[in-house]
């Protein structure tokens, strides 16, 4: 990542890697963390305002990643300012469980953090999943008994799997 953000500045270049003081080289595990994770705070800034006050649709999906721990992806879908449609890759968060239960309070969780209100959602769409889609305990339903007009659309790019 150090060498990446080199290559394009000349600044960065004159004080990272062989050219940095021995304590301040930023190649540790825990600071390439913090440099990414702060990159992707400042996309996820970027994308919440590009959406504004507009209404935004969700998709959701989960699935279990190499080391076994289940995590959650979320992309935003919205009309931007000129009218063009945008989807945008919004989250990725490690989640204990799929339970809809769980997955609804994470999601709140991110969409309040970022003030996306939920009265905001137009659309949902998931897989096919029980813990989705179901009518009674589904995410779907969780997010419709907040939001009436959050209506739910089954993903279609499962579909192309």
């Amino acid at each position: 990542m150090v060498k990446l953000l080199a290559s394009y500045n000349e600044e960065v270049k004159a004080v990272v890697l062989g050219n940095a003081p021995q304590n301040a080289k930023y190649t540790s595990p825990t600071i390439q963390k913090e440099i990414l994770d702060l990159l992707a705070c400042n996309v996820q800034r970027a994308i919440r305002n590009e959406i504004g006050n507009a209404k935004f649709c969700i998709i959701v999906d989960e699935s279990r990643d190499e080391s076994r721990k289940e995590q959650m992806a979320l992309v935003v879908r919205f009309v931007d300012k000129d009218g063009f449609v945008r989807k945008r890759f919004f989250y990725l968060i490690h989640v204990h469980d799929t339970c809809s239960a769980t997955l609804k309070e994470k999601l709140s969780i991110i969409l309040a953090h970022h003030k996306l209100d939920i009265q905001s959602i137009r659309g949902q769409g998931y897989d096919g999943a029980s813990n989705m889609r179901g009518e009674w305990n589904g995410l779907q339903a969780k997010f419709n008994q907040e939001c009436p007009y959050a209506y739910y659309v089954h993903c279609f790019t499962h579909q192309l799997q």
